[in-house]
């Protein structure tokens, strides 16, 4: 029995053999896909990268009004001590003569009392975050040169200092671990001519500015060194 034979179709001329290769803009099309994807993940974790610090930097405010709103509180007890921003003023509660470093056993008494308060926010766990350091700053009036006043802020800013480390009168109000803390927290700033009051008076005062730590930044210690066993002011 004989098969039947089918024909044979042949190709036309318009199916040409197609190229295995895709095209150059095929090619180029396919890396500009590429490339927006990658450009887009990076945006991405940019912005993320932004908004985590912009968060940590409002954090960070927001906590240390939050401390700042504790030392406005723990000095509501002693009346003309004002807190503004982060500086803590005493007015007329540690107010110098005219020419004088001195300061009065009622004000020094003073002095202890705020600055212990001020330590015991040091110690909650926003001031061990946050706090970097109290800067003591003296201030001067108008008159006299510069270089006088300069070195009468200093000698201001060295008096409370020696008021909380070396103080004249036994109320036993700073302990050696209050003492620690101070030498740790505290430094001294002087003015001069910086920083005038309305009236001559105003002008000669103290200030206790307050000063933050950054995102990541760690406070040194002195916590180690050994306190004075009787320390005396070099002051006359």
């Amino acid at each position: 029995m004989l098969g039947i034979r089918l024909p044979v179709r042949k190709k036309s001329s318009d199916e040409a053999e197609k190229p295995f290769w895709i095209s150059f803009s095929d090619l180029m099309s396919a890396l500009m896909v590429l490339f927006m994807v990658a450009m887009t993940v990076v945006l991405l974790a940019v912005t993320q990268e932004i908004s985590k610090e912009e968060k940590e930097k409002a954090q960070r405010e927001e906590e240390i009004d939050t401390l700042m709103g504790k030392i406005r509180e723990a000095t509501q007890d002693f009346p003309g001590i004002s807190v503004s921003g982060r500086v803590v003023d005493f007015g007329d509660r540690a107010r110098f003569d005219t020419n004088s470093h001195h300061l009065s056993v009622d004000q020094s008494l003073l002095l202890r009392e705020v600055v212990l308060k001020i330590l015991q926010v040091a110690g909650d766990p926003l001031g061990q975050k946050w706090l970097k350091r109290v800067v003591v700053e003296g201030f001067a009036d108008r008159r006299g040169t510069y270089l006088h006043n300069l070195n009468l802020s200093l000698q201001r800013s060295q008096r409370v200092m020696c008021v909380l480390l070396a103080p004249e009168t036994n109320d036993a109000l700073l302990h050696d671990a209050d003492m620690r803390l101070v030498r740790e927290l505290f430094m001294m700033g002087g003015s001069s001519f910086n920083g005038f009051k309305d009236s001559l008076d105003e002008s000669r005062r103290i200030e206790l500015r307050l000063e933050f730590l950054d995102i990541g930044e760690q406070r040194p210690s002195t916590r180690d060194l050994p306190l004075d066993e009787k320390p005396r002011c070099p002051l006359n």
